[in-house]
């Protein structure tokens, strides 16, 4: 069940530094490379994708809902390590897969690391299953401009910092 109080709302621009500043502190294998105008650029394109999880007015969980018209994808699920284990990370997934139900998306899929077994239970409890027949191919479009890999607790590296949604479990920064 989801914390009293628990609001969800949609991202706009003036919440993109917040929001930066949130996946640093709260999210796992959170991608470098993440600017003002690429989290802008996102609002843009798809005003309702950025899903805010606010308690008291205090941003608590992120979660990008992104929808192409074609298939559903999650993306940088993560909640603040205070506020985890309290439902967040469950109602921001009930307010994306609603998003998607009204869209007529018959699946959700969510980029979730290897090594994140702490998100692995997390995901397995909101009904997720791994799809082990599919691996994810990555070309890099701008020269120069190299993933860095994601930095998982205790030190161990993951899968390159483009990976998305991530439960909050554990730190590194989806």
């Amino acid at each position: 069940m989801a914390e009293f109080g628990v609001k969800v709302r949609n991202g706009n621009k003036s919440d993109i530094k917040d929001v930066l500043g949130f996946w640093v502190e709260a999210a796992e294998g959170t991608d470098r490379h993440d600017s003002p105008a690429k989290v802008g650029a996102l609002i843009a394109r798809d005003p309702e994708s950025l899903l805010l999880a606010e308690l008291d007015g205090k941003l608590v969980g992120t979660l990008i809902a992104g929808w192409d018209g074609w298939r559903a994808h999650l993306y940088r699920l993560a909640v603040h390590p205070s506020y985890r284990r309290r439902g967040i990370g469950t109602t921001l997934l009930a307010a994306a897969e609603a998003r998607f139900a009204a869209f007529g998306a018959f699946r959700a899929d969510a980029m979730v690391l290897h090594d994140n077994t702490l998100a692995h239970h997390a995901w397995s409890a909101a009904g997720y299953t791994r799809q082990p027949e599919w691996g994810r191919w990555v070309k890099h479009l701008l020269p120069g401009v190299a993933e860095v890999p994601a930095q998982l607790p205790e030190g161990r590296v993951g899968e390159t910092g483009v990976a998305g949604p991530h439960l909050g479990h554990g730190r590194g920064g989806a």
